[in-house]
């Protein structure tokens, strides 16, 4: 097994090789949003590296001789040298680790971004957007198999967004007709869930605004 670093040289070093990475990716997901192809950890490890390695390179061109003066002078004093130039020492680190990983991350955005047809939405999919800030309502579903359920998703109801798969929990459980028709509320229901993977259509039924309560509501 590889020992720990130990040095300061050792640990300014690692942290050049993973910090830069670590934050453009980061940040490169924040504005541009999730997407299908990095969903996977390994994935966005792997583009955190190569990142890295390509800022590090850049580093090393533009800066590369005082870069390792600087350096060589740390490695020979360990944190005393840290000690005598630590507004140096800060500074590199805010800009190497943090200033210049944002700024390229949001260069790339912007240029990603600059002939595409319409602006990225913060809402990844659709049945994230569908139950957004949703307020209470029906839900009814159509399962592959022709039967309908549904209930009443109200404030202890969940559903789950990106990049989980799309599920929804109904507090309670409604009696459907065969026609999609809700009949009534099963007694001392206790919930229903409802995984998107098995149903055809989805249909949010806005309550009659009665104001009654939402056990007694009945849907449109």
């Amino acid at each position: 097994m590889g020992q720990a670093p130990s040095t300061v040289l050792q640990l300014g070093l690692l942290a050049l090789v993973v910090l830069p990475g670590i934050t453009y990716q980061f940040l490169r997901e924040r504005w541009r949003g999730p997407v299908p192809g990095e969903r996977d950890l390994g994935e966005r490890v792997l583009r955190s590296i190569a990142a890295s390695i390509l800022l590090d390179t850049l580093y090393l061109i533009v800066a590369g001789p005082a870069l390792v003066r600087l350096a060589r002078s740390i490695g020979t004093r360990g944190w005393d040298g840290v000690a005598e130039q630590a507004r140096l020492v800060g500074l590199l680190a805010l800009l190497l680790f943090i200033v210049i990983p944002a700024v390229a991350a949001g260069c790339v955005t912007w240029w990603q971004r600059r002939g595409a047809r319409a602006r990225y939405r913060g809402t990844p999919t659709a049945w994230d957007r569908m139950f957004q800030n949703r307020g209470s309502c029906f839900v009814r579903v159509r399962l592959h198999d022709g039967a309908w359920a549904g209930g009443w998703y109200g404030t202890r109801s969940y559903a789950t967004s990106y990049p989980q798969a799309p599920e929804v929990y109904l507090q309670t459980a409604w009696i459907m007709g065969p026609d999609g028709r809700f009949v009534r509320p099963i007694t001392q229901s206790g919930g229903l869930h409802v995984r998107a993977s098995d149903i055809d259509m989805i249909e949010l039924v806005l309550p009659a605004e009665t104001g009654q309560s939402s056990k007694e509501q009945e849907p449109v």
